[in-house]
């Protein structure tokens, strides 16, 4: 990913209604899985930590996180056991972890089933992956360019893929359904203006992040419930079969 990306992240992720609203649905949807103090707690892809701090707040025996880049781990120092490493490439044991967190990862990759099966590795039998990415392709615009997306995925695609990797999906959910018209919009007309931004996060002022967060915070709490056709991202929670 861009390191400008990063560097934007960095910044906003404390405040900023998407990261606030995605950080309430991992806390909710982790909380349901109930967790204890034995669990080994691993995110891919940790970018600067804008997760971390539902995680730590678990109560697990250990949170890991890992991240290709060394610039957005310098970010995370103190505040997890961190290491460098490529999502499909995990330098953890099999067989070792009890919860993997992918948010916003796979799409990255040109190899994004090699990477599930790297998370079913590392994976203990019965152990859970909660995974976001993308969603519709005819969402594409300035963030999937300066994010270096390969690709944004459609429901049906993603669980054929996922079940390939073994996992048993527990449950599979679009978000962000609410702002999904302005959303394409905006992204359609920035598109055709070829207008250039470092992070579409940074396309936002006090009084529209309090707005977003509301709608926003609406959206990822009804959403697991309603499960509507379509948003502007995919949420999967699946569970490595005991067997493997």
């Amino acid at each position: 990913m861009n390191i400008d990306v990063y560097t934007v992240e960095a910044e906003v992720a404390g405040s900023h209604w998407w990261f606030m609203g995605r950080r309430r649905l991992f806390s909710r949807l982790i909380t349901a899985l109930r967790p204890n103090d034995a669990w080994r707690v691993l995110e891919v892809g940790a970018g600067t930590g804008a997760n971390l701090s539902v995680l730590a707040g678990l109560g697990v025996g250990q949170v890991l996180a890992c991240d290709l880049s060394a610039e957005a781990l310098r970010c995370l120092r103190g505040r997890a056991t961190l290491t460098q490493a490529d999502a499909t490439f995990l330098p953890f044991k099999s067989a070792s972890i009890d919860l993997l967190l992918a948010a916003d990862v796979i799409e990255h990759l040109d190899d994004d089933a090699g990477a599930l099966r790297e998370f079913v590795r590392v994976l203990r039998p019965g152990g859970h992956l909660i995974l976001t990415v993308p969603a519709f392709h005819s969402l594409w615009g300035p963030q999937d360019i300066v994010a270096q997306h390969r690709r944004r995925y459609r429901r049906r695609p993603l669980l054929k893929l996922i079940r390939a990797a073994q996992l048993s999906v527990t449950t599979c959910f679009h978000f962000n359904y609410v702002l999904f018209a302005p959303i394409w919009i905006a992204r359609k007309i920035l598109l055709a203006l070829r207008i250039r931004v470092t992070s579409e996060n940074q396309i936002n002022t006090s009084l529209v992040n309090w707005m977003m967060t509301r709608i926003f915070l609406a959206d990822v709490d009804t959403a697991p419930t309603l499960k509507p056709p379509f948003g502007v991202s995919l949420c999967v929670v699946a569970t490595k079969t005991c067997h493997r």
